[in-house]
Protein backbone atom coordinates (compact mmCIF):
# COMPACT_ATOMS: atom_id res chain seq x y z
CA UNK A 1 0.00 0.00 0.00
CA UNK A 2 3.18 2.20 -0.45
CA UNK A 3 4.25 1.87 3.02
CA UNK A 4 7.74 0.68 3.17
CA UNK A 5 8.37 -1.65 5.84
CA UNK A 6 11.62 -3.55 7.08
CA UNK A 7 12.11 -7.33 6.79
CA UNK A 8 11.65 -7.88 10.26
CA UNK A 9 8.62 -6.12 10.47
CA UNK A 10 7.45 -8.63 6.74
CA UNK A 11 8.14 -11.20 9.25
CA UNK A 12 5.50 -10.39 11.63
CA UNK A 13 2.07 -11.80 10.30
CA UNK A 14 3.60 -15.11 10.06
CA UNK A 15 6.00 -14.27 13.41
CA UNK A 16 3.65 -16.40 15.67
CA UNK A 17 3.73 -19.66 12.65
CA UNK A 18 6.98 -19.10 12.62
CA UNK A 19 7.78 -19.47 16.57
CA UNK A 20 5.77 -22.24 16.54
CA UNK A 21 7.50 -24.17 14.06
CA UNK A 22 11.20 -23.70 15.12
CA UNK A 23 9.62 -24.40 18.53
CA UNK A 24 8.71 -28.02 17.62
CA UNK A 25 11.98 -28.96 16.24
CA UNK A 26 14.22 -27.23 19.49
CA UNK A 27 13.93 -30.90 21.38
CA UNK A 28 16.46 -32.29 18.26
CA UNK A 29 19.16 -29.65 18.94
CA UNK A 30 18.84 -27.18 21.31
CA UNK A 31 19.95 -28.32 24.63
CA UNK A 32 21.67 -25.77 27.39
CA UNK A 33 25.82 -25.33 26.97
CA UNK A 34 27.36 -25.48 30.05
CA UNK A 35 30.03 -22.80 29.59
CA UNK A 36 28.20 -20.37 28.19
CA UNK A 37 25.48 -21.09 31.16
CA UNK A 38 28.07 -20.44 33.38
CA UNK A 39 28.76 -17.03 31.90
CA UNK A 40 25.43 -16.05 32.10
CA UNK A 41 24.73 -17.07 35.75
CA UNK A 42 27.68 -15.09 36.67
CA UNK A 43 26.43 -12.11 35.22
CA UNK A 44 23.16 -12.65 37.37
CA UNK A 45 25.41 -11.92 40.42
CA UNK A 46 23.64 -12.50 44.08
CA UNK A 47 20.23 -12.75 42.35
CA UNK A 48 17.42 -14.67 44.48
CA UNK A 49 14.72 -14.36 41.98
CA UNK A 50 14.89 -14.04 38.46
CA UNK A 51 12.20 -13.55 35.94
CA UNK A 52 13.39 -15.73 32.48
CA UNK A 53 11.69 -13.76 29.76
CA UNK A 54 10.86 -15.63 26.21
CA UNK A 55 11.83 -18.66 27.91
CA UNK A 56 11.79 -21.17 25.61
CA UNK A 57 12.05 -24.57 26.72
CA UNK A 58 13.92 -23.13 30.14
CA UNK A 59 17.30 -24.18 28.79
CA UNK A 60 19.88 -21.79 30.42
CA UNK A 61 17.37 -21.09 33.33
CA UNK A 62 19.99 -21.58 37.09
CA UNK A 63 18.80 -24.19 38.96
CA UNK A 64 19.98 -22.93 42.07
CA UNK A 65 17.77 -19.76 42.17
CA UNK A 66 13.60 -18.46 42.53
CA UNK A 67 12.71 -18.42 38.88
CA UNK A 68 9.84 -17.36 37.33
CA UNK A 69 9.42 -18.07 33.28
CA UNK A 70 7.48 -15.96 30.34
CA UNK A 71 6.84 -17.39 27.35
CA UNK A 72 4.36 -16.47 24.62
CA UNK A 73 4.56 -19.44 22.62
CA UNK A 74 2.26 -22.41 23.81
CA UNK A 75 4.44 -24.83 21.54
CA UNK A 76 7.46 -24.00 23.82
CA UNK A 77 5.42 -23.74 27.13
CA UNK A 78 4.46 -27.41 26.61
CA UNK A 79 7.70 -29.14 25.87
CA UNK A 80 9.27 -27.27 29.38
CA UNK A 81 9.96 -30.45 31.36
CA UNK A 82 8.17 -31.41 34.38
CA UNK A 83 9.61 -29.78 37.79
CA UNK A 84 10.72 -26.48 35.35
CA UNK A 85 9.87 -23.17 37.19
CA UNK A 86 6.28 -21.73 36.65
CA UNK A 87 5.99 -20.26 33.23
CA UNK A 88 3.22 -17.13 32.32
CA UNK A 89 2.01 -16.61 29.01
CA UNK A 90 3.18 -13.03 27.95
CA UNK A 91 5.45 -11.06 25.69
CA UNK A 92 8.72 -8.87 26.76
CA UNK A 93 6.72 -5.60 25.47
CA UNK A 94 4.28 -6.92 28.47
CA UNK A 95 5.33 -8.27 31.26
CA UNK A 96 2.56 -8.80 33.85
CA UNK A 97 4.82 -7.87 37.03
CA UNK A 98 4.94 -5.11 39.42
CA UNK A 99 7.84 -2.66 39.24
CA UNK A 100 10.87 -4.22 40.71
CA UNK A 101 9.26 -7.01 41.24
CA UNK A 102 12.47 -9.40 40.83
CA UNK A 103 16.27 -9.09 41.40
CA UNK A 104 16.84 -9.91 38.04
CA UNK A 105 15.50 -10.53 34.89
CA UNK A 106 17.31 -12.28 31.70
CA UNK A 107 16.75 -13.43 28.30
CA UNK A 108 18.90 -16.02 26.20
CA UNK A 109 19.07 -15.67 22.36
CA UNK A 110 15.46 -14.55 21.86
CA UNK A 111 15.41 -10.85 21.12
CA UNK A 112 15.65 -11.14 17.29
CA UNK A 113 12.31 -13.05 17.66
CA UNK A 114 10.70 -9.80 19.66
CA UNK A 115 8.60 -7.28 17.96
CA UNK A 116 9.67 -4.24 19.64
CA UNK A 117 13.59 -4.73 21.57
CA UNK A 118 13.50 -1.51 23.31
CA UNK A 119 10.26 -1.58 24.86
CA UNK A 120 11.05 -5.14 26.02
CA UNK A 121 14.33 -4.54 27.71
CA UNK A 122 12.30 -1.28 29.13
CA UNK A 123 10.04 -3.73 30.65
CA UNK A 124 13.00 -5.87 31.75
CA UNK A 125 14.16 -2.77 33.73
CA UNK A 126 11.09 -1.76 35.03
CA UNK A 127 10.71 -5.38 36.70
CA UNK A 128 14.28 -6.10 38.03
CA UNK A 129 17.22 -4.26 39.37
CA UNK A 130 19.52 -6.87 36.86
CA UNK A 131 19.36 -7.22 33.54
CA UNK A 132 21.11 -9.74 31.55
CA UNK A 133 20.43 -10.39 27.86
CA UNK A 134 22.80 -13.43 25.49
CA UNK A 135 22.09 -11.93 21.59
CA UNK A 136 24.20 -11.23 18.75
CA UNK A 137 25.69 -7.63 16.90
CA UNK A 138 24.00 -9.19 13.58
CA UNK A 139 24.54 -5.00 12.47
CA UNK A 140 28.05 -5.23 12.58
CA UNK A 141 29.31 -6.43 9.13
CA UNK A 142 32.40 -7.38 10.77
CA UNK A 143 30.05 -10.60 12.63
CA UNK A 144 28.89 -11.63 8.75
CA UNK A 145 32.05 -11.56 7.20
CA UNK A 146 33.50 -13.46 10.23
CA UNK A 147 31.28 -16.27 10.10
CA UNK A 148 31.94 -18.63 7.25
CA UNK A 149 28.01 -19.08 6.35
CA UNK A 150 26.83 -15.88 6.32
CA UNK A 151 29.59 -15.13 4.39
CA UNK A 152 29.73 -17.33 1.97
CA UNK A 153 26.65 -19.27 1.91
CA UNK A 154 23.99 -17.25 3.34
CA UNK A 155 23.98 -13.51 2.12
CA UNK A 156 20.51 -13.38 2.89
CA UNK A 157 20.96 -13.12 6.46
CA UNK A 158 22.24 -9.23 5.91
CA UNK A 159 18.68 -8.59 5.00
CA UNK A 160 17.21 -9.81 7.90
CA UNK A 161 19.47 -8.31 10.59
CA UNK A 162 18.61 -4.85 8.33
CA UNK A 163 17.26 -2.35 10.77
CA UNK A 164 18.10 -3.87 13.79
CA UNK A 165 19.15 -1.15 16.54
CA UNK A 166 23.09 -2.84 17.00
CA UNK A 167 24.06 -4.14 20.25
CA UNK A 168 25.84 -1.31 21.41
CA UNK A 169 23.88 1.43 20.75
CA UNK A 170 21.14 -0.38 22.74
CA UNK A 171 23.62 -0.73 25.88
CA UNK A 172 24.69 2.80 25.89
CA UNK A 173 20.88 3.42 25.46
CA UNK A 174 20.50 1.44 29.08
CA UNK A 175 24.00 2.03 30.59
CA UNK A 176 24.63 -1.71 29.87
CA UNK A 177 28.31 -3.61 29.47
CA UNK A 178 28.91 -6.06 26.68
CA UNK A 179 31.15 -9.01 27.78
CA UNK A 180 31.85 -11.52 24.67
CA UNK A 181 30.32 -14.91 24.45
CA UNK A 182 32.90 -17.52 23.22
CA UNK A 183 31.26 -20.64 21.23
CA UNK A 184 32.93 -23.55 21.97
CA UNK A 185 34.03 -25.67 18.86
CA UNK A 186 31.75 -28.30 20.11
CA UNK A 187 28.39 -26.62 21.79
CA UNK A 188 25.85 -28.38 22.63
CA UNK A 189 23.21 -25.87 21.97
CA UNK A 190 22.48 -26.02 18.29
CA UNK A 191 22.04 -22.23 17.57
CA UNK A 192 22.77 -20.41 14.54
CA UNK A 193 26.79 -20.13 15.13
CA UNK A 194 27.28 -23.11 16.88
CA UNK A 195 28.43 -25.54 14.28
CA UNK A 196 31.11 -23.01 13.21
CA UNK A 197 33.87 -25.89 13.65
CA UNK A 198 31.43 -28.48 12.15
CA UNK A 199 30.31 -27.63 9.00
CA UNK A 200 28.44 -31.00 7.96
CA UNK A 201 25.70 -30.17 10.63
CA UNK A 202 24.36 -27.47 8.87
CA UNK A 203 23.42 -30.26 5.91
CA UNK A 204 21.16 -31.87 8.72
CA UNK A 205 17.43 -31.33 8.51
CA UNK A 206 16.67 -31.64 12.33
CA UNK A 207 19.84 -29.06 12.88
CA UNK A 208 18.62 -26.75 10.58
CA UNK A 209 14.86 -26.73 11.24
CA UNK A 210 15.73 -25.57 15.05
CA UNK A 211 17.30 -22.37 14.01
CA UNK A 212 15.25 -19.52 12.73
CA UNK A 213 17.53 -17.90 10.21
CA UNK A 214 17.05 -20.85 7.99
CA UNK A 215 13.17 -20.50 8.00
CA UNK A 216 13.49 -17.12 7.34
CA UNK A 217 15.56 -16.67 4.38
CA UNK A 218 13.34 -18.95 2.52
CA UNK A 219 13.72 -22.28 1.11
CA UNK A 220 15.02 -21.64 -1.80
CA UNK A 221 17.85 -19.71 -0.20
CA UNK A 222 18.25 -22.74 2.18
CA UNK A 223 18.46 -25.33 -0.92
CA UNK A 224 21.05 -23.44 -2.60
CA UNK A 225 23.52 -22.26 0.82
CA UNK A 226 22.70 -26.44 1.20
CA UNK A 227 24.09 -27.82 -2.52
CA UNK A 228 27.36 -25.38 -1.99
CA UNK A 229 28.31 -26.38 1.49
CA UNK A 230 28.07 -30.04 0.31
CA UNK A 231 29.72 -29.43 -2.67
CA UNK A 232 32.65 -27.62 -0.73
CA UNK A 233 32.46 -30.02 2.01
CA UNK A 234 33.12 -33.40 -0.64
CA UNK A 235 35.64 -30.77 -2.68
CA UNK A 236 37.55 -29.69 0.38
CA UNK A 237 37.03 -25.84 -0.74
CA UNK A 238 35.71 -25.52 3.02
CA UNK A 239 38.50 -26.72 4.37
CA UNK A 240 40.64 -25.33 2.30
CA UNK A 241 39.17 -21.47 2.93
CA UNK A 242 38.72 -21.91 6.61
CA UNK A 243 41.68 -23.98 7.68
CA UNK A 244 42.60 -21.19 9.86
CA UNK A 245 39.20 -23.14 12.48
CA UNK A 246 40.75 -26.46 12.62
CA UNK A 247 43.04 -25.46 15.69
CA UNK A 248 40.69 -23.10 17.70
CA UNK A 249 39.10 -24.46 20.95
CA UNK A 250 36.44 -21.40 20.78
CA UNK A 251 35.48 -18.38 18.62
CA UNK A 252 34.20 -15.42 18.69
CA UNK A 253 31.67 -14.80 16.46
CA UNK A 254 29.73 -11.47 17.87
CA UNK A 255 28.22 -12.75 20.86
CA UNK A 256 27.33 -11.04 23.74
CA UNK A 257 25.68 -10.46 27.06
CA UNK A 258 24.51 -7.10 27.51
CA UNK A 259 24.43 -6.49 31.21
CA UNK A 260 22.58 -3.44 32.86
Amino acid sequence: MGVGTTSEERLHPLGARLYESIGAAYPATRRTEPRIAAQVWRALGDARTVLNVASGTGSYEPPDRDVTAVEPSAVMRAQRPEGAAPCVAATAERLPFPDQSFDAAMAFSTVHHWRDAVAGLREMRRVARRVVVFTHDATDAGWRDRFWLSRDYLPEVGRLVAGRPPVDQLARAFGARLEPVLIPWDCADGFFEAYWRRPEAYLEEPVRRAISVWTRVGAEAERRAVAALREDLSSGRWAERNRDLVDLDAAELGLRLLVV
